[in-house]
């Protein structure tokens, strides 16, 4: 490649050396004990030069795990913040805050109040996570931001994000990955909607042990890809490269030639770079001797990237061997100085702790009757190899054990005072920011209650939704709704009827059948500064995404420690029709997957109104599902649809009782009131709750105190037996201590194991009935007063 300079080829050598010394480092760190687990980058790093040389200030980098030259070459990281993250040193791990394993790599998106930075001044990398190609959904969203901001004219207000989305999306993916269904649905979707993102496969041939002969169909995956190529003249499909990952001027140019065709064209493209190696194998947890032959093990040390750049850059007179002997030397030095100062920025707290502790510990020792064990605890903990926070603890705890009939010892409370002050810190270094801690947290969006008049118009359902919908379109330029059937047909039920019209094919659109990749287009979208609305059509479908929702979305903003952050609205229906697929409820799954998503279960379209119109003036993420036989019915409209909130995490008490409480959700809120209405005829007087939002749930107790009046309580849903409704009865009479308020045993009420089927005597011997409501509360009440509360049906 003409254009590179000598000096500009001699830094890129001298960093790959770097990286690879880092390797080798890492690797002994973690062999010798003092780092728990590494993976790393090595045989990859002359692809990765040539990448950091086409990445620019705006762009964004959604990778994985093998990725660390191309995070030295951008000037994404330091080698001393690679290592924080190697040893888990929870203050200055810069990307994760010890909470990822190392090599997950990410930059700083927000600032520390959690509001987001320029980002088109930076070069972002979405923190990456472990799962194989969960990295690529979200690339499609990132790159679809680009267009968008290209399209749309009333963005202005958004030029942190963007200049006129003229930024390159990279995905970097490992071969044996794009074996998964998410790396082909990622494929077929960026195809779709024509988006510039460029995908870095880095082909090595092998997926840990396994070669790419029983991953990859012909194991040829330029081959397999071909059909995504675009026609030629043509701006339709990829630009497919296949380039070898030893030849540092071809990539150079690969990379330069593609990324200017992006830039230029907004097309996706994909560089499939083969003939890799992995010189220490997949990771520190096993050897690739064991599973490779000698001839490939032969083949990968002849075919090394970096021996190959240097034997280009003998050839090509750029230096001598001495000269790359002794830069090669001072890399090295590098690399070791950097890793002794991050093990010295880990250990040195650490160790003024202890010092801080055996203070404590001597003076416990000194005033007990059991000094000689407390003083064995000490000398024991003082020889501790490698030495963590937590064998502080333990010998707390031990000594407090050995004092525990000592309890005049003045010298306790000091020492108990530092463990609580110490246990407060490290609870907050390693359990904050599941959720938003900014400004913009949705648990501190104002409540703006719902106004209602003579005026006020009865409509059904869906026209209600649809009316706060299109409040919202216009009142958030950056709102973009997406899904199957939202655009031209307005979604199956009508939601957003007309407003694709209205707002135009960017705005209001329709995806293909690909769940996964729709909540991936969401996630990135929601890091450039947009607000996406993503349809999942069927509660049934969430599972095809729930994968990317657990461990990407709903862990974003713990992982990074509050630096990066997508606020995602996920919309989908379900309960109360008919059929195995279109009435199932795997809100247990949901429920116990998605800590760190907030989880609304809006009982009618108003509820569902209120609910989106909080989510948009936040900056969490929630899934909102709506009653799927709710639309038909008539609500009456709020007077101010586009303004009125409901808090996260509050109860309503739809009907106020004094003998048994009865907690439910959705669907199930109006066969609850109807099982009420039978009961009071029998002189049961039931107060119906609805919780309104399981995640969070009952965040003031409001349900403890009506338990303190009833004494009684049934947990009512449709999820399976233990699900939602189990975990309900733990947060109510574990939580919020309910169990001291019991007179008679708490129960639940759910639907049977199975789906349902299909038809509505199905439906009724499958889920809860009002007739099924009626029998366990008033059995509950008959267990407290026989005489007065007969069992007549039996």
């Amino acid at each position: 490649m003409s254009s590179l300079k000598k000096e500009e080829v001699l830094e890129d050598y001298r960093v790959g050396i770097l990286s690879r010394e880092t390797s080798l480092i890492g690797r002994r760190e973690v062999l010798t004990g003092k780092a728990k687990f590494g993976i790393f980058g090595d045989g990859k790093e002359v692809p990765q030069l040539a990448m950091a040389r086409a990445f620019r200030a705006g762009d964004f980098r959604s990778g994985y795990y093998r990725d660390q030259t191309f995070m030295l070459a951008a000037g994404m990281m330091t080698l001393d913040e690679f290592f924080a993250q190697l040893y888990a040193d929870p203050i200055n791990d810069s990307m994760s805050s010890g909470r990822q394993m190392n090599a997950h790599f990410a930059t700083a998106m927000l600032d520390d109040d959690g509001e987001w930075r320029r980002l088109v001044d930076l070069k972002s990398a979405v923190s990456d996570t472990s799962p194989t190609s969960s990295q690529m959904p979200r690339l499609v969203g990132l790159a679809h931001a680009s267009r968008l901001y290209r399209e749309l004219d009333n963005l202005g207000h958004l030029a942190d994000f963007s200049v006129d989305g003229n930024e390159i999306a990279f995905g970097t993916i490992g071969n044996a990955s794009c074996a998964e269904g998410p790396f082909w649905e990622s494929v077929n979707a960026a195809g779709v909607l024509g988006v510039p993102l460029l995908i870095s496969i880095w082909d090595d041939e092998y997926g840990i042990s396994v070669p790419n002969e029983y991953q990859i169909t012909k194991e040829n995956l330029s081959e397999l890809l071909s059909g995504f190529a675009h026609t030629p003249g043509e701006l339709d499909g990829f630009e497919l490269l296949t380039v070898k990952g030893w030849d540092y001027p071809a990539l150079c140019q690969a990379y330069a030639d593609v990324t200017s065709k992006i830039r230029r064209d907004h097309v996706p493209a994909i560089l499939h770079v083969v003939e890799l190696t992995q010189p220490q194998g997949h990771s520190t947890s096993g050897s690739h001797e064991r599973y490779k032959s000698k001839e490939r093990l032969a083949w990968e040390e002849e075919h090394d990237c970096l021996r190959k750049m240097r034997e280009w850059i003998e050839a090509e007179g750029l230096a001598t061997a001495d000269d790359l002997d002794a830069l090669e030397k001072e890399a090295i030095q590098e690399a070791r100085e950097a890793q002794r100062r991050a093990l010295a920025a880990f250990t040195e707290p650490i160790k003024a702790e202890h010092a801080e502790l055996a203070e404590l510990l001597a003076n416990v020792a000194a005033e007990s009757e059991n000094g000689a064990e407390v003083e064995k605890i000490a000398k024991d903990l003082a020889r501790t190899p490698g030495m963590l926070r937590r064998h502080l603890m333990q010998a707390i705890h031990r000594t407090l054990l050995v004092t525990r009939n000592e309890n005049g010892l003045a010298s306790k409370a000091p020492l108990i005072a530092w463990r609580d002050a110490q246990d407060a810190v490290n609870q907050d270094r390693y359990s904050s920011h599941l959720y938003s801690a900014s400004a913009h947290a949705a648990l501190d969006v104002p409540e703006i209650p719902a106004v209602f008049s003579s005026d006020s118009k009865t409509l059904a359902g869906f026209e209600v939704v649809n009316r706060c919908f299109d409040a919202a379109l216009e009142r958030h330029p950056e709102l973009v709704a997406f899904g199957e059937d939202v655009g031209q047909l307005g979604d199956v039920n009508q939601g957003f009827s007309g407003l694709q019209k209205k707002y135009g094919v960017s705005r209001v659109a329709d995806t293909g059948i690909r769940e996964c990749t729709i909540l991936g287009q969401a996630i990135g979208m929601a890091m450039r500064g947009l607000r996406p609305l993503a349809e999942i059509q069927y509660l049934d479908y969430v599972p095809y995404a729930l994968q990317l929702m657990s461990d990407d979305l709903a862990t974003l903003s713990y992982r990074t420690r509050g630096r990066q952050k997508a606020p995602v609205i996920v919309r989908t229906r379900g309960h109360r029709l008919e059929g195995i697929w279109h009435t199932g409820s795997p809100m247990a799954g949901i429920l116990n997957l998605i800590r760190g998503i907030y989880l609304c279960v809006p009982r009618d379209m108003t509820q569902a109104a209120g609910f989106y119109n909080t989510m948009l003036r936040s900056d969490d993420s929630a899934i909102i599902v709506e009653v799927l036989n709710g639309y038909r019915l008539k609500e009456k409209l709020p007077d101010n649809i586009s303004e009125f909130t409901i808090p996260l995490g509050v109860p309503e008490i739809l009907r106020p009782g004094r003998d048994v409480t009865v907690v439910t959700y959705g669907a199930c809120c109006r066969i609850a009131e109807a099982a009420a209405e039978e009961l009071a005829e029998v002189g049961v007087d039931v107060e119906i709750i609805d919780v309104r939002t399981l995640l969070p749930f009952d965040r003031h107790g409001l349900i403890g105190e009506s338990l303190q009046k009833t004494n009684r309580i049934v947990f009512l849903d449709e999820d399976v037996p233990g699900g939602a409704s189990a975990y309900m009865m733990q947060q109510v009479l574990e939580t919020q201590q309910g169990w001291a308020w019991l007179d008679s045993e708490p129960r639940t009420l759910t639907a049977g194991a199975h789906r349902p089927p299909y038809g509505s005597d199905g439906d009724y011997w499958s889920k809860p009935s009002a007739e099924d409501i009626f029998r366990t509360v008033y059995e509950l009440m008959h267990e407290a007063e026989p005489q007065r509360f007969p069992l007549f049906y039996r």
